[in-house]
């Protein structure tokens, strides 16, 4: 059936189709609301609401102008008839700015209330010609959905990036234990402890989670205390020298100076160190050297770095190594140790970077404020 046809054979389905067919296409040429109305009946609630109210205000101001002029001249009455002309405009103005913006932002909540995160309502409008009260509305709200879209996101990624880690390890687990059910493997110490060292590897993971979740929600909870950063370095090369010799590299200390003792939490501050040095050494090959290097910056700030002489970071991964879950094909590791670390020097109002160069090791920077004691 076509519209040359006989229109007394067209079927009130074949009618209901047609015009669904035209208020589609009327949609997208952004002619007609979404029920088929035009636009302006959709958008002008608040459109509606504030031109009544510009109406009440400029009878009245015309009303008070009448009476005015009824007892001044001609030249009185001019400039009067000017400014209320001038502030008649102005009001108007304003109220459609607003009226419009809050349109928009109506429009826009419900999309975000149906789990659009990327409505935007900042308006392409010269800034001339905006209400400021309005821009600050806009730019909020944009800024509250940009924050949605990226939290949104991030958790998705987190969510795929977990179910990535957890999986290798689980999969040992149970290959093993399905492996001593059949028979396979013999249920002695060595294959357990293959499986014990899988939970632990599990334990640290969730471990890892839980504080990097901790100090990106601003919750978790330092413990400062008047530490010496010279015997915060000590213990942690110290505690690495047993696997600096296993692996055949030189661990060191290299301290400019006697650092002042400064007011930060000692424990979280040795897990930091404690990653950097895990790092180094487990890039550096066997005759390499780790150093750690302490000193003071202008500004009352107290530098330690953790440098050596590996392999290197590739130039396209050096932007990303504190985000989660980033590693290189060689590591051994969660991809978690450079995130908790950068989330913790933050938590003590410091800064973290990282210099590498392929081929000459890399030199991860911690800069903390030195706070009385």
């Amino acid at each position: 059936m076509t519209p040359g046809d006989d229109p007394n054979r067209w079927g009130e389905h074949d009618w209901r189709a047609a015009r669904e067919s035209w208020r589609r296409r009327r949609m997208a040429e952004g002619a007609v609301g979404p029920r088929g109305r035009p636009p302006w009946f959709v958008a002008r609630r608040f459109g509606c609401l504030f031109a009544l109210l510009f109406l009440v205000l400029a009878g009245s101001v015309v009303a008070g102008s009448a009476f005015v002029l009824a007892s001044l001249g001609p030249v009185p009455g001019l400039v009067v008839i000017v400014l209320v002309v001038l502030l008649l405009g102005w009001m108007g103005r304003t109220l459609l700015v607003t009226g419009r913006a809050l349109d928009r932002l109506v429009e826009a909540t419900r999309r975000v209330e149906e789990g659009d995160y990327s409505v935007r309502v900042t308006p392409s409008m010269p800034p001339g010609r905006r209400a400021r009260l309005v821009d600050e509305l806009n730019i909020g709200f944009d800024t509250m959905t940009q924050r949605l879209e990226t939290d949104e996101r991030q958790r998705r990624t987190l969510l795929a990036d977990i179910s990535h880690e957890l999986r290798t390890p689980l999969t040992v687990v149970q290959g093993n234990l399905e492996a001593i059910v059949d028979g396979v493997y013999p249920p002695d110490a060595e294959h357990i402890g293959l499986i014990l060292d899988e939970t632990r590897v599990l334990g640290r993971l969730i471990d890892d989670l839980r504080t990097l979740a901790l100090s990106e929600a601003g919750t978790l909870t330092l413990h400062p205390e008047p530490t010496d950063p010279d015997l915060l370095v000590a213990e942690v090369v110290r505690s690495f020298e047993p696997a600096a010799a296993t692996a055949g590299v030189t661990l060191s200390a290299s301290i400019d100076g006697d650092l002042p003792i400064t007011d930060l939490d000692p424990v979280r501050m040795r897990e930091v160190l404690s990653n950097l040095v895990a790092n180094a050494l487990g890039h550096t090959p066997s005759g390499g050297r780790v150093t750690v290097v302490g000193g003071v910056d202008p500004g009352s700030w107290i530098r330690l770095e953790v440098r050596d002489t590996g392999a290197g970071i590739d130039p396209a991964l050096l932007p990303h190594v504190f985000d989660r879950f980033v590693k290189d094909d060689a590591s051994r590791g969660s991809g978690l140790g450079l995130a908790i670390a950068r989330q913790l020097v933050a938590a003590h109002g410091g800064d973290i970077e990282a210099e590498s160069t392929l081929g000459a090791g890399t030199t991860i920077r911690v800069r903390l404020p030195i706070r009385d004691a």
